[in-house]
C-alpha cells in the first residue's frame, strides 16, 4: 500500500514526504524532545557540557545515518554505560563542580569508540548470518525486554518529583495516541512534553532563572575541555591517560552487545531487517565513530536511543529523514545556551512521565519479538535462558548496580546479555537459521 493512501497514526509510514514538510518538521521536533531528558542527564551527572552533548548527539546521528546508508531510523544520544568510567577517572568534586580530569576520561571513551570499528570489521569479515546465530529471539527478546525494564527505575524516580505533573504528561500521551486524529495522533510525546511543561510553569513548578541569565548564542564547547586541548597541554599525565584507556575501553564490549539488541528492537519495530541491510557492521561503525567524535570534543559517548525507538512504535512513522531532522535541530540549538537552559529547566516529572511510556514501549517490542518468532517456552533451555537474562539484568540493576571483574565493571544488562549468549551457545537443542520474513523484518527461524 502506497504511503499516500495510508491512515496517519494507524498505518506504517516509511516515506514521510507524503505527510508534507511541515508535519515532517514537527515529527523531527518530537524525536528531539524525546531524547532530551536522558541525553542532558549524562552531562548533568558527569559535569560535561550540555551544549556539546546536544551538538554531538546531532552530528553523531547524522554520521551514523551516512554510514548506514540513511536507512536506519535511529537517533544517537548520551550513553549511560560509561558513567562508571567517568566516575573512576574524573568524579565530580565535593562542591559539585566538574572535575578538570574529564578530558582524560573522554580520551578513554574515544578509544572505546575505536573498539566498535574493530568489531565492525569482524562482523563484515564473518558475515551477519554467522554472528546472528548467537543472537536468536530467545536471547534478543528478553534483552530488549530488559532494556525497557532496567530503564524504568529512572522514569519512576523522575515521576516521584511531582506525580501530578507526570500524570498530565502520561495522560496526554495516551489520549493523543489513542483518540487523537491526524497529526495529533503521531506526536503524542511532543504534546505530552509541551502540555505538562506549560502546566508546571503556570503552577510555579519551574525556575526559569537559568534561562533568563543564559546568552542567546554561544559556542557549544571550549577547546581546553576537549581531548585535543589535553594532548597539547604541557601538564599532560601520560600514566593517567593510559589508566583511562585500560579502565574505560572494556566497557565497549558491553555496549556493543546492547547495540545489537537495539538494532534488533528497531528492526522489529519497523519490520525491516537492518541487520542485513545496511548491515550490522555499518551500524556498529556509525555508533563507534560517533562515540569517538563526541568524546574527542568533550561530549558523552553516544548510543542508539531507546526513547526514540519508543517514538517510532507510537507514531508508526519510520522514515529516517524525520530522525535526521531531529539531529539537525539538536545541532542547531546547541549553539544557543538559552535553549539548552530551557531544556535543562524542564520538570523532571515531565521527563519521567513521557519516559515511563517510552520505556514500556521498548519492553513491549521485546515481547513482540518473542511472540512473532514463536519461541517455544515448553522447552526447558528456552525458559532457563530467558529467566536468567531477565533476573540478572533486573536484579543487578536494582541491586549492586554492576558486577566488577578485575578492572572491568559490567552493568546488569551487559552481564545478562553475556550469560544469555553463552547459555544459548552451550545448551543442547538449538536448531535455528537467521533469515528474513515478510517485508524483510528480522527473523530467526529455529526449532528447539
Amino acid at each position: 500500500m502506497n504511503d499516500q493512501n495510508k491512515t496517519v497514526g494507524t498505518d506504517a509510514v516509511y516515506d514521510a514526504r507524503s505527510l508534507g514538510s511541515g508535519k515532517m518538521f514537527v515529527l523531527g521536533f518530537q524525536h528531539m524532545f524525546a531524547m532530551f531528558g536522558a541525553t542532558v542527564l549524562v552531562p548533568a551527572i558527569t559535569g560535561l557540557s550540555v551544549s556539546a552533548t546536544l551538538l554531538f548527539a546531532g552530528l553523531g546521528t547524522l554520521l551514523f545515518h551516512f554510514l548506514a546508508k540513511g536507512k536506519v531510523p535511529a537517533f544517537l544520544g548520551s550513553s549511560f554505560a560509561f558513567l562508571g568510567g567517568y566516575a573512576a577517572i574524573a568524579p565530580r568534586l565535593a562542591d559539585g563542580a566538574a572535575n578538570p580530569l574529564l578530558p582524560y576520561a573522554c580520551f578513554g571513551v574515544a578509544c572505546a569508540g575505536l573498539l566498535y570499528v574493530i568489531m565492525a570489521a569482524l562482523f563484515k569479515s564473518f558475515g551477519v548470518k554467522k554472528v546472528m546465530r548467537f543472537f536468536p529471539p530467545i536471547v534478543t527478546g528478553p534483552i530488549i525486554i530488559s532494556i525497557g525494564l532496567t530503564l524504568s527505575s529512572s522514569a519512576i524516580s523522575n515521576i516521584a518529583a511531582c506525580w501530578w505533573v507526570a500524570l498530565i504528561a502520561i495522560i496526554t500521551v495516551i489520549v493523543c495516541n489513542i483518540w487523537g486524529h491526524g497529526m495529533i495522533k503521531i506526536i503524542p510525546i511532543l504534546m505530552g512534553v509541551i502540555l505538562s511543561y506549560a502546566v508546571a510553569a503556570v503552577a510555579g513548578q519551574v525556575d526559569f532563572t537559568p534561562v533568563r541569565d543564559a546568552d542567546w548564542v554561544g559556542l557549544p564547547f571550549q577547546w581546553g575541555d576537549t581531548v585535543f586541548g589535553l594532548l597539547s597541554s604541557d601538564a599532560l599525565d601520560s600514566e593517567l591517560l593510559l589508566t583511562a584507556v585500560i579502565t574505560i575501553v572494556p566497557i565497549a564490549l558491553a555496549t556493543i552487545v546492547e547495540h545489537i539488541g537495539d538494532m534488533c528492537a528497531i528492526s522489529s519495530t519497523c519490520e525491516r531487517n537492518y541487520l542485513e541491510d545496511p548491515g550490522l557492521h555499518r551500524t556498529l561503525l556509525g555508533d563507534g565513530l560517533a562515540t569517538a567524535l563526541a568524546a574527542l570534543f568533550g561530549a558523552p559517548a553516544n548510543t542508539t536511543y531507546g526513547e526514540n525507538t519508543g517514538v517510532l512504535a507510537l507514531s508508526r512513522v519510520y522514515d529516517p529523514k524525520v530522525v535526521r531532522i531531529a539531529a539537525f535541530l539538536a545541532s542547531l540549538f546547541s549553539f544557543s545556551p538559552k535553549f539548552a537552559a530551557l531544556i535543562t529547566c524542564m520538570p523532571t516529572a515531565t521527563i519521567g512521565g513521557v519516559s515511563l511510556v517510552l520505556y514500556g514501549m521498548i519492553s513491549a517490542v521485546g515481547v513482540r519479538n518473542v511472540v512473532e518468532n514463536q519461541v517455544d517456552f515448553t522447552k526447558s533451555r528456552n525458559v532457563i535462558i530467558a529467566a536468567l537474562i531477565l533476573v540478572l539484568a533486573i536484579g543487578i540493576n536494582y541491586g549492586p548496580g554492576s558486577i566488577t571483574i578485575g578492572s572491568v565493571s559490567l552493568s546488569g544488562l551487559a552481564t545478562a546479555a553475556i550469560v544469555g549468549i553463552a547459555l544459548n551457545a552451550a545448551l543442547p537443542g538449538k536448531d535455528y537459521e537467521f533469515g528474513s520474513d515478510h517485508q524483510g523484518s528480522t527473523s530467526v527461524n529455529f526449532k528447539v
